[in-house]
This record gives C-alpha cells, structure tokens and sequence, in this order.
C-alpha cells in the first residue's frame, strides 16, 4: 500500500497549489442548480476521507469481523453547508487530512488489508480495495476540480 499513500501525498501536494489559485467565482459557480459546486465537491471529498479514515481504522483493529460503514454523501454536503465555507479553509483541511491518511495507509499491516469492509454494495470488499478505490474517487473528482470553468450556459 505504499503505492497507493505515495501516489495520494503526491496528488495532494500537486493539486492543493492549483485549488489555491481558483477564484470565488470559479468555486462557487453550478452549472446545474442540482449539482455540486467546487466548492461542495471539496467537502464531499473532506466527508470521503473522514468516511474512509473510520473504515481503515474499524476494519484494521478488527481484521476478521465485516465492518459495516455507509454514508449518505448528498446529505453531509447539504448539512455542512460547505456553499458557506471558506474555500482556502477547505483546503488546507483536505490536504492535512489526505497526508494523515497517506500515514495510516503505511502503517497498516499487510496482514489487515484482506479485512472484509461492508461499504454498501451487494458483497463486503476486502480493505485493500476500499483503499485503492479511494485512492481512485479523489482522483476522480480532482479531474472534476481541476477542470477549467465552464462558461454559464446561453439564456
């Protein structure tokens, strides 16, 4: 797993200089009134390490048992309000949380990454997986973050 950890310090470190650049106007800007801001898409991705970061530690300390833990993503962004957040403070709380979980990833023994995790799909998924599938959501919407804004449809 340290692949994985060196790949998301490093994802971190590059794309936390790029989103400290956006302007307000770029963050906050949706281009659907149902759809997630920049702004929101980095406080779900603040909710997706703080989910995962339950799901490594549950699932190492308890290597034979499903460990079971699902969350409602709309409705964490919805109640943290992150539309209203500071968007620099966003930031350096994505980034510090991503270099700490870069840390446990390290330090998990080999021997727990076969612990069944209960992520919500229809089978438990071993912990190595629920890592790297981590590893490739924050890839995912940091493609979404780091796309040039979009102009406001014609009215």
């Amino acid at each position: 797993m340290n692949d994985v950890a060196a790949e998301l310090r490093t994802l971190v470190d590059e794309a936390s200089v790029v989103l400290a650049r956006l302007e307000s106007c770029d963050v906050l800007f949706k281009a659907q009134p149902d759809a997630w801001s920049k702004q929101e898409i980095l406080g779900h991705l603040i909710d997706s390490a703080a989910n995962n970061h339950q799901r490594f530690v549950r699932a190492a300390a308890n290597p034979t048992a499903v460990t079971k833990h699902v969350y409602s993503q709309t409705d964490w962004v919805r109640i943290q309000q992150y539309h209203a957040s500071d968007w620099n403070a966003l930031l350096v709380l994505w980034s510090s949380y991503n270099r700490h979980l870069s840390t446990v990833i390290e330090r998990l023994p080999t021997a727990v990454l076969s612990a069944p995790c209960d992520i919500g799909q229809a089978e438990p998924v071993s912990l190595a997986f629920v890592i790297r599938d981590y590893l490739r959501h924050v890839r995912h919407h940091l493609e979404e973050l780091l796309a040039p804004p979009q102009p406001e449809a014609p009215r």
